[in-house]
């Protein structure tokens, strides 16, 4: 997707300035969320064993040590791979996205050139699906990847899309997933509805990034926040469950406040400094008491 023209990656993760001069003040909703420790020990473990049985030179390397190493050593970043390989292919399909979004709003787009690049790597199945559910939801967009920001709690993020569906103004999050042995699109993670959340509680909206001009938030009061798993076989809508929007702006909250005191502590100095053993006590400086003590002597070499 197009990268947010405001935002930097930093040390403390992606953080958004309010103009294209300024630094960043904020951080991204992502990376507030992001605080939120996800095991995935047993998940890394799986693809480095697979990529093990699936390597072709298997057969070939097993008697031999520094051939399994070889394999073993290019088996243990298959996660990190996968990974990446999945955050392109998502960035090609919301690029797509944005840009059928973009002709519906009758700016200037590239949607024929998007899609190429997705047939180009047999991924124009996305672009089929999501053309079919954009015209079976009758989806008519408002605003597309539009900068948010939240002066009060401290964040800014970018929305992928804010429309009207069905006569309701909806705010959108589209996620790109893979498809199941059932063939059916993979769920989407509850953690969306944080993001979704956090964008409805933005209290400004970007104008011109390089005045740094935003106005206040005109869909504070979106009644419908969606989710949709973009995959190959189909798109999946899921409207965030408005009874439980408090709770996850709560602990979204809470996770602001995690990032931020990270900071402070990384900012106050050491966290641990060296300690030597402690100075000798009187009775050790004075030596032995009693009847004749000894008196220690440093003999001399050669004395």
């Amino acid at each position: 997707m197009t990268q947010p023209q405001l935002a930097h990656q930093t040390e403390y993760g992606r953080m958004y300035a309010r103009s294209l001069s300024g630094v960043p003040e904020v951080p991204s909703i992502t990376t507030v969320i992001a605080q939120q420790n996800t095991d995935l020990s047993g998940w890394v473990g799986h693809m480095a064993a697979t990529a093990v049985i699936e390597d072709p030179r298997l057969p070939q390397a097993v008697g031999s040590r520094p051939q399994l190493k070889t394999v073993a050593k290019q088996a243990s970043n298959a996660a990190e791979r996968f990974r990446d390989d999945a955050a392109a292919r998502g960035d090609r399909v919301h690029n797509y996205a944005e840009q059928v979004g973009l002709r519906a709003l009758g700016r200037p787009h590239e949607m024929a050139q998007m899609r190429e690049v997705l047939a180009e790597h047999g991924e124009a199945a996305y672009a089929d699906r999501f053309d079919e559910w954009w015209d079976l939801f009758e989806v008519r967009p408002l605003a597309t990847e539009l900068t948010v920001w939240n002066g009060t709690v401290g964040y800014a993020g970018t929305l992928d899309l804010v429309a009207s569906i069905g006569g309701r103004t909806c705010i959108i999050d589209y996620k790109t997933k893979g498809t199941g042995r059932d063939g059916r699109v993979k769920p989407l993670d509850a953690k969306v509805v944080m993001q979704l959340v956090a964008g409805l509680k933005a209290e400004e909206s970007l104008v011109d990034p390089a005045a740094g001009t935003w106005e206040p938030w005109q869909y504070g009061d979106a009644p419908v926040l969606l989710g949709v798993a973009l995959g190959q076989t189909e798109v999946v809508a899921h409207q965030a469950n408005p009874q439980v929007l408090p709770e996850h702006w709560r602990k979204f909250w809470a996770l602001r406040q995690v990032w931020g005191y990270a900071q402070a502590a990384d900012s106050a100095g050491p966290a641990l400094r060296p300690l030597g053993p402690p100075p000798p006590t009187a009775s050790e400086q004075s030596g032995p008491r009693g009847g004749g003590g000894t008196t220690a002597t440093t003999a001399k070499v050669g004395g």
